[in-house]
This record gives C-alpha cells, structure tokens and sequence, in this order.
C-alpha cells in the first residue's frame, strides 16, 4: 500500500498486528478514517468524544510502533481509549459503547487483553506502569511499558508519587504526557520536533552518558557544575526541567498530530535501555472535528448528535436536575452569609459549582484533580470560622478517605460535603457508581449524614448543612432530574436527626433513605391493592438515625424494609444495630435491608440498573410479599 491508496484501510485492521505491515505512508489515511470512525460511533452512543479525537494519531503510533499486547500500553483515566478499542479487535462492538452488555467507555481488563489496567478514575497509569515494568524485570523480560497521561491528570499528587518513585529506579518505562491544554508546552514546531528527534537517539544518550562520565572524573564542586548545566541547558531548549529532576529522560514537546514527528521519536524511546523516559505530545482536543474543537469544552462528554451539524440531541428535562438545585440553593445561602465558600475537584460544571463560581468567584475554588488536598484544604478554612462545601462525586471522595478521617472528621471539623453522584449513574458504570459513601462515612463517629428524597428536600438540606457548625456533615442527590415536585422559595434548615412519616399504614413500613422514597410509594399503592396497609418513611437521616421513629415503625407494624441506594453496611445495617441494640428484634419483628447487590454493576440505564438491583417498586413488593409467605411472581430475573 502508498500513500496515494484511496483504497480503506481501517477495513482491514483486526488488530495492531496487521497495521504494522502498513507503509509509514499509509499512516494518515488511516488515522483519518480512524477518527471518522469515531466521531460517527460516538454519534450514536454518545460518550466521551473530544479526548478521543485529541489522541487519533498518537494511538496509531503507539500501536505501530510498539508490539502491543506484548508490549503494556496504559491509557490513564481512558476517556480517549476509543480510538484504540477500534484498532484493537472492538471495531464491531464500538457502538454498543456504554450501553447495556455493550464496551465499557474506559479500558477494562475483562473486555480486552490490549486493556492491560481498567481505568475511570485520574492519575493512576504511571503507578500501574511503574508496577507491570518492576514486574517485568523481576521475571527477566523484555517488553515495553507505556503509560499515556493527561496534562489535566498530571494535576494529582499520586502522579507525582509514582514518577519520584520511577525516577529513583532503573527500570524501563515510557510516560507519554498527552497535553491537550496548551498549559505546559512552549510553541512546538520544526525546531522542537528536531530537538526531540535529536535528544530521543542513542547517539545523543551515548554522548550524554559519556559526558556524565567525564564529569565524574572532575573535581566535585566541578562535576556538580557540569552536570547542572548540561540539565539546564537542555531543560532551556526544551522545557522538560522538572521532569528531569525527578529522574526521568525529557524528550519534547512534540507535535502529536504530526507522524513525521511522532513515529522516530517513538522509535528511538521504545529502543532505548536506561532508566524511565517521558515524551512530551502537545494535541488539540476535539481535533478534527470543528463542532468540537469550536466548543468551550472540546465535547468532552456528548449526548448523541448529528454528525454534520454537531447539535446533541439531549432531551428537555422536565424538571431541574439535582446538580441544578443544588448550585441554587448553595448560591442563595451563600448570599446570607458571606462565610460561605465552595470547593471541587476539577469539576466546576459537573457540580454545578461553575454557577456558584459566577455569582461569588472570590469564594470559589477549583483545586485540579487533587480531591486528598481538597478535603484538607476545606478542613483549614473551616479552622478559621469559614463554612466550606467541599462539592465531590460520591465515587471520587473515595480517594480521599483518609483526609475525611484524620483531617476532618477526628478534628470534628464542620467541612460540609456535597456528594453528587450519589448512587447508579448509568453509562460511566462501576467506575463512577456512588454506591460506597453511606458505609464509609457512616462509620466515622460525629458525621451528619443527608440524603435527599426529592429536589424540595435537597434546598432544605442544603440549608442544613449550612447551619451545622460543630462538626462535619454530609448531603447526597443523584445525578439527574428531579421528580418536578413544587420548590421551597428558600431552604429551611431540618431538625438533625429527625425523620417523617409520608404514609400511614399499619402492617408493612418502607423505610426510605434517598431518592427511592417514589419507588416506595409506588410499591405502598401496589401492596394496598393486594390488601397490606403499608406505611412509607423518609428518613432524611442515616447518621443521627431517629431513633423514636425506628422504634414507632418496629413496635406498630409486621414488616420493617429499609430501602437505600447504596451498598451492604450503610442505612440498613445502621436500622439493624439499633434494633438489635435496643431489643426490638425480640417481638417477632420481620426485617429486611433492601441495598445494592454485593457486585460492581456493569454499565446500563440507571433505571435498568436499579430493576435488576430489586430496589424499585416491583422489587419492593416481591421482598414484602415473601416476607408474608405470600406468592410471588417475578417480573424479571434479579442480579445476585
């Protein structure tokens, strides 16, 4: 094949295999028929598109030149592994992306042996990199280890750990810093593609060695001077000065869209037998595709679209989504009092906090991916009187479990958490699921723990929040639209700890914990049909539990069902210890927790997901139903 083939490439690549009998020439027919690839299944599906787009050419060299799978290649937080689930034997399931028994949206071990680590969340390929490589060298291999990073990644603290590790080691490992934001780059162009082309080759590394070697033999106060200016001379023609100090060979920037420049830098890196190397890429998000590189974001996530016109068909909610009120609510609260300020974790948008951000940009703070150093840096400004919202996704807070503990929590200090997120979150899958924060924060003594039932209950518990001040707090909400029931003018804080009655009934209670509470009163009507009175609880609480509403409930009726969208260990086992504690599990009370199943949930639609969990109305009335011995009929089959 030549350059001049008009011939389709992409048709006849099964694997990265038999793109590696291609000419060199062939290389940018095939990324652009590559990235027309994507940009038309990602139509369909919707997903993460411009990061993809950003990474077209780079992941057509990567594969030419390195000997994948043999060779490890590592995508770090896998928004941009579309092109390269297409090259890698997906092609023909590429548009089931995200969607139920479809591809996973990030790299997944299961779904591929080119999927060497599964990744969604940041910053953890150049420590799953430094892993695979120390392990090849404890067992005598030879292969390759590539790990491709973010700029954006590049902002959490665990890279730096694991490249101060790498750096301190001889062990072979290749870091592609993928910069999209033009944050680090100088211009890139000719000259730097030549430096880099230049430094990447043995000849220079043979040199540099050499001179190392020289400097060593000089006086001590000699060689130190020597050495430094060999580094910051380099580090001036090139930029890669920090890289260097800690330990790794800089090679960069690049143009990474340009093959001519990509392919002999490659080459001479996966050739190379010293020590850890970092190569420098600067590429646009969005490229090639003008929709996107026009948007503010790059489309980082899209809805489906059209093609030609790039407009997203998302559809008119029909009422304000969680994320929406939540940013309302806080921004009216913040407007009574000026000791109010919010924290995320490089998600403005996704908190709604961007809204908050534009009405007091002064008391807003976007700390990069860095969620360890947002707690405690929200821990600090509540030590000097002020009331932080530390605003973080349920499954993201997981990376700063320590800091909740030791930094908050044992200092009692009133830092108030935001857990969007909270629960199934449909396409992004396990990954991204909330399903963990009632268990892990439920176990920390002093916490106030929230979850809305609705939209309404959400203002009056942001509300809340804002007036706890003697100690650390939590409030969780899903992603997505409310139920459009009517909205307060302003939230008014909720007695800590106290519940309420939705429903009176007499022989089963549904106690409700978040926004399953609609699927409870749907089930009450259901069970009422069937002749069992049924009463419906809102806890509001997990942490204080209200513990004369769980006896009212326990003492007045046959059946008790705690109902919560999260994971084994949280509102139901908190129900459970009081009733055990307090000898109320000794009158023939008949108890069941209703949680997530003891599995990770593969992506789907989050109403799909929660039918097979059991936690909807039908799954609500099969649990009571055979709590009575009455018969049941399932109405679908049920995850284990």
């Amino acid at each position: 094949m030549t350059a001049e083939s008009k011939t389709p490439l992409l048709d006849t690549v099964r694997e990265p295999s038999d793109l590696r009998t291609f000419d060199e020439r062939d290389l940018r027919q095939l990324a652009d028929e590559l990235r027309s690839e994507t940009i038309d299944a990602v139509s369909v599906t919707g997903g993460h598109l411009g990061a993809g787009l950003g990474v077209v050419e780079l992941t057509v060299a990567l594969h030419y030149i390195f000997d994948t799978p043999s060779d490890r290649l590592i995508w770090d937080v896998g928004h941009q592994c579309y092109p390269h689930k297409i090259l890698t034997g997906r092609r023909d399931r590429i548009r089931t992306l995200r969607q139920g028994d479809g591809l996973s949206g990030f790299t997944k071990r299961a779904e591929s042996e080119y999927d060497p680590f599964g990744a969604a969340h940041s910053s953890t390929s150049i420590s799953a990199g430094l892993g695979m490589a120390v392990a090849r060298d404890l067992s005598g291999g030879t292969n390759n280890v590539v790990a491709v990073i973010g700029d954006g990644a590049m902002s959490a603290g665990m890279a730096y750990e694991a490249m101060n590790n790498a750096g301190s080691m001889d062990s072979r490992l290749t870091v592609i810093l993928n910069d999209n934001d033009m944050s680090i780059a100088p211009p890139v162009g000719a000259m730097s593609a030549y430096l880099a082309r230049l430094i990447s080759g043995g000849a220079y590394r043979h040199v540099r060695n050499f001179a190392k070697q020289l400097a060593k033999r000089l006086p001590k106060v000699l060689e130190e001077k020597a050495m430094r200016a060999e580094e910051y001379t380099r580090g001036f023609w090139t930029g890669g000065t920090l890289f260097e100090e800690l330990g790794f060979y800089y090679v960069g920037p690049i143009d990474g869209h340009n093959l001519e420049h990509l392919l002999p830098v490659l080459r001479n890196v996966r050739d190379a037998t010293e020590g850890p190397i970092l190569v420098h890429v600067v590429t646009q998000k969005g490229k090639g595709y003008p929709p996107a590189e026009a948007s503010a974001d790059k489309y980082h996530g899209v809805a489906r679209f059209d093609v030609v016109t790039g407009a997203q068909s998302k559809p008119k909610p029909n009422a304000p989504s969680y994320t929406k009120v939540f940013a309302q609510s806080l921004i009216k609260e913040a407007e009574k009092d000026d000791k109010i300020v919010a924290v995320t974790a490089a998600m403005p948008s996704g908190t709604g906090l961007d809204a908050f951000a534009e009405a007091y940009p002064d008391r807003c703070f976007d700390v990069g991916i860095a969620e360890q150093h947002a707690v405690t840096f929200a821990a600090g400004m509540a030590t000097e009187g002020y009331k932080p919202f530390a605003t973080i996704y349920s499954t993201f807070l997981q990376r700063a479990y320590d800091q909740v503990v030791h930094d908050v929590a044992i200092q009692r200090l009133p830092v108030r958490f935001a857990l969007d997120r909270a629960g199934l979150v449909g396409a992004d899958g396990p990954t991204h699921a909330g399903a963990f924060d009632i268990t892990y924060l439920g176990t920390l003594p002093g916490f106030v723990l929230m979850a809305a039932a609705d939209e309404a209950e959400l203002v009056h518990m942001v509300a809340t929040a804002a007036a706890i001040d003697d100690g650390p707090s939590a409030l969780r909400y899903p992603r997505g639209e409310g139920i459009g029931t009517d909205m307060p003018e302003v939230g008014v804080p909720l007695e800590i700890g106290k519940g309420r009655i939705v429903r009176e009934g007499s022989t089963v209670a549904l106690f409700s914990y978040g926004t399953r509470l609609q699927e409870c009163l749907q089930a009450a009507d259901q069970l009422a049909a069937l002749g069992f009175s049924t009463t419906v609880a809102d806890a509001r609480f997990a942490k204080p539990l209200d513990g004369d509403l769980v006896r009212q409930l326990a003492s007045h009726h046959e059946v008790l069902i705690t109902v919560e969208e999260g994971a084994v260990g949280g509102f139901g086992s908190h129900v459970l210890q009081f009733l055990a504690t307090n000898g109320l599990l000794d009158r023939g009370l008949k108890v069941r927790p209703l949680v997530l199943p003891d599995i990770f949930i593969d992506h789907d639609k989050p109403a799909a997901m929660y039918d097979a969990a059991g936690l909807n109305a039908p799954g609500i009335v099969e649990t009571a139903l055979s709590i009575l011995e009455q018969p049941v009929v399932l109405e679908s089959p049920r995850l284990a």
